[in-house]
């Protein structure tokens, strides 16, 4: 669980940094860019369409990990347009909760502890 841990980090850091150098240069103009290349219907859209099912995938995920609950929906409304940024740091912090269990990473408490 450390090299994943590890591995979290990095990946955090990594797109932290990649995004501010985008801010810095292009500004927070994403959402016309996004899907405006969807609309074209080319490469770049189609990775932008596939990446967006990622978002809806893992914002489903994270608030059914926590049971649907006000926290989980709250949750899974930053993990749907905060993509890996926001899902690094949340693996990072539930993997250090999980104490090495991988069923308590996925499932979380409530699942792994009736």
């Amino acid at each position: 669980m450390t090299a994943f841990r590890i591995l979290m980090a990095a990946l955090f850091i990594a797109i932290a940094a990649y995004t501010s150098v985008t801010i810095a240069n292009h500004g927070w103009n994403l959402i016309p860019v996004f899907f405006g290349d969807m609309a074209v219907m080319a490469w770049p859209g189609q990775f932008n369409f596939d990446f967006l099912c990622f978002l809806l995938l893992s914002a489903l995920w994270v608030s059914w990990r926590h049971n649907f609950s006000a926290t989980g929906l709250a949750l899974a409304a930053v993990a749907s347009v905060g993509g890996m940024l926001f899902l690094a740091a949340y693996l990072f912090i539930v993997a250090g909760e999980a104490g090495g269990d991988v069923r308590k990473l996925l499932l979380g408490n409530a699942r792994t502890n009736p």
